[in-house]
């Protein structure tokens, strides 16, 4: 082979050296790289569901902050509501409180206007009486008997217009 300008001694040489070059590559450096490729696989994969889980689980936080927000407002409604109910009960009460209280007071004046009346009716007759009595003493000039007198006006009285009422 000379001929064709191959030297087989040194293709052989150089065949040898690739083979052993091969395995020692193969030894020494395809594993650990292979090793290293496929960690690198196995963390980017746990890397991405880490982040899936991660997304599927703030998810699931919004949705249960959106419940809950939801209850809120529910409940702060009712809470108004319940709110207008007592302070619309309070009110009535206040009216019905500030009604009997008007009724209670138009009552007592009501009877101590009678009360002045019934006093300035029984005042009227005692000074009509003594009047009566005192314009018939100087009348007929003389003491007449007060009691006498008195029960005479008090039956006219009586029979008269000054009637209480």
């Amino acid at each position: 082979m000379d001929a064709l300008g191959i030297n087989v001694p040194g293709v052989l040489a150089q065949l040898i050296n690739f083979f052993i070059l091969l395995v020692l590559l193969r030894l020494l450096l395809y594993g650990p790289v292979m090793r290293m490729l496929d960690e690198r696989a196995r963390r980017v994969r746990e890397s991405m569901e880490t982040a899936e889980a991660s997304k599927e689980q703030a998810a699931e936080t919004e949705r249960e902050v959106r419940g809950r927000l939801e209850e809120a407002r529910t409940e702060g409604q009712t809470l108004v509501g319940q709110g207008q109910e007592i302070a619309n009960r309070i009110q009535e009460e206040a009216r019905q409180a500030a009604r009997q209280e008007t009724e209670a007071l138009l009552s007592r004046a009501r009877r101590e206007i009678e009360l002045e009346r019934d006093s300035a009716i029984a005042e009227l007759r005692k000074e009509f009486a003594d009047l009566s009595i005192s314009a018939a003493e100087k009348v007929i000039g003389q003491s007449l008997d007060r009691r006498a007198h008195q029960r005479l006006i008090d039956e006219v009285l009586a029979e008269s217009s000054f009637k209480e009422s």
